[in-house]
């Protein structure tokens, strides 16, 4: 009896390890993992903010969250000349750290176009993981554990898609426009590309969004999509970037360039122009409708939506069409997630958006973060712990 109930169980025991190593290995070759304890951390939103807001164009309201959800929450309100220097503090829960920052309320579109020697770091689709993106960049020597600019007058870009589907997109957004600040201020530059998430946001589709951003409107007395309008510090800054930017040599741009526009006489800045003017319009379908207009805000051919280089219908020459129209040697994108960042069409196109870890989770196995670097005239994988490999 002793002998056939031991029996069982190590048929029992040797199914899980079979089951297990299964598991293990799928994982591993589908960049799949298993999520296990949560950081409930996440759901403090005590110092949340700053929440800025314009008051007639003269005077900035700004909001900080107090509070929990057991005891009732409350705004700390203050008020601040727009010409004024204003200086204010992120805070993350997580760890209970904080950045502060200045702002400016002047809004410069940036260059579409850029061509220097530097080198470039590039990363997408961070999904509002704020300490995934700050600790990538520390490994990455592109800021210090302070988080000052380390990266001189290189160029960080950040292709689209920094918003959406996790708790800390506040965070993500100023850290963005302080790295900016900083970055100017050594001769640096931070390139933030928007993405399809960016743009649905500032149109008021927040589907992907955490339900904590709909509550925290109700708290500011607000509708989500005022966080994005025109009336917001955030929407403003944002309407100001490029969804395209030609970066010595190398085209950056979340989603691609559509063989479809061949024919569009416009350049890289009246793209751009075009793209912005309808940050906020929500694309349906025209009748009669202007075709570039139509074709560059589509949710199928539009720069920031486009998915074309990954669904093996493309030609060689189709690829070089969109390169060769904006002078390019290769165009690296995000929005399509990759089991790794990959070249693929004789290495013209680097794809970039690879899955990465939630803040507020720890994964069995590990998921780790992956980034693109440019360095005279090569191109390399960085990993999250800093390390590089050189993509042939």
């Amino acid at each position: 009896m002793k002998k056939r109930i031991f029996r069982y169980l190590k048929h029992i025991l040797i199914t899980f390890l079979i089951g297990l190593c299964s598991f293990i290995i799928i994982a591993f070759l589908t960049g799949n993992a298993l999520k296990h304890s949560r950081n409930n951390l996440a759901d403090n939103w005590n110092n949340e903010g700053p929440y800025v807001f314009f008051n007639n164009d003269s005077l900035l309201n700004i909001n900080y969250l107090k509070g929990d959800k057991e005891n009732g929450f409350e705004l700390e309100k203050s008020t601040s000349k727009i010409d004024s220097l204003i200086e204010l503090r992120c805070y993350y829960p997580l760890d209970s750290t904080s950045f502060n920052f200045v702002i400016n309320t002047k809004f410069k579109i940036p260059k579409s176009t850029y061509s220097d020697s530097q080198k470039i770091v590039a990363i997408s689709d961070i999904e509002s993981n704020y300490k995934t993106f700050r600790d990538f960049l520390i490994n990455s020597n592109v800021i210090d554990k302070e988080l000052n600019w380390t990266f001189g007058k290189n160029h960080l870009v950040l292709v689209g898609d920094f918003i959406d589907r996790s708790y800390f997109t506040t965070q993500v957004l100023w850290f963005i426009y302080k790295l900016e600040q900083d970055a100017k201020s050594k001769g640096g530059n931070v390139h933030y590309i928007l993405g399809n998430h960016e743009i649905m946001n500032m149109q008021g589709d927040h589907r992907y969004a955490e339900s904590k951003y709909n509550h925290l409107a109700s708290i500011l007395g607000k509708k989500q999509f005022e966080f994005y309008g025109k009336n917001s510090f955030i929407g403003r800054w944002l309407e100001s970037k490029n969804t395209i930017e030609l970066i010595n040599g190398n085209l950056f741009v979340h989603g691609g360039i559509s063989p479809k526009l061949e024919n569009t006489e416009l350049n890289i800045d009246e793209l751009n122009q075009l793209i912005r003017e309808n940050y906020y319009k929500p694309y349906f379908p025209k009748k009669n409708g202007e075709k570039t207009q139509e074709l560059l805000t589509s949710s199928i051919t539009s720069p920031y939506w486009y998915r074309g280089y990954f669904k093996n219908d493309l030609s060689q020459e189709e690829i070089d069409i969109g390169l060769n129209k904006f002078n390019a040697k290769a165009v690296i994108v995000g929005h399509t997630i990759q089991s790794k960042v990959n070249r693929t069409y004789n290495g013209k196109v680097i794809g970039i958006d690879v899955k990465h870890p939630q803040d507020y989770y720890e994964y069995f196995p590990a998921i780790t973060s992956e980034g693109l670097l440019i360095k005279n005239g090569k191109y390399y994988r960085v990993f999250e712990n800093g390390e590089t490999e050189e993509m042939k």
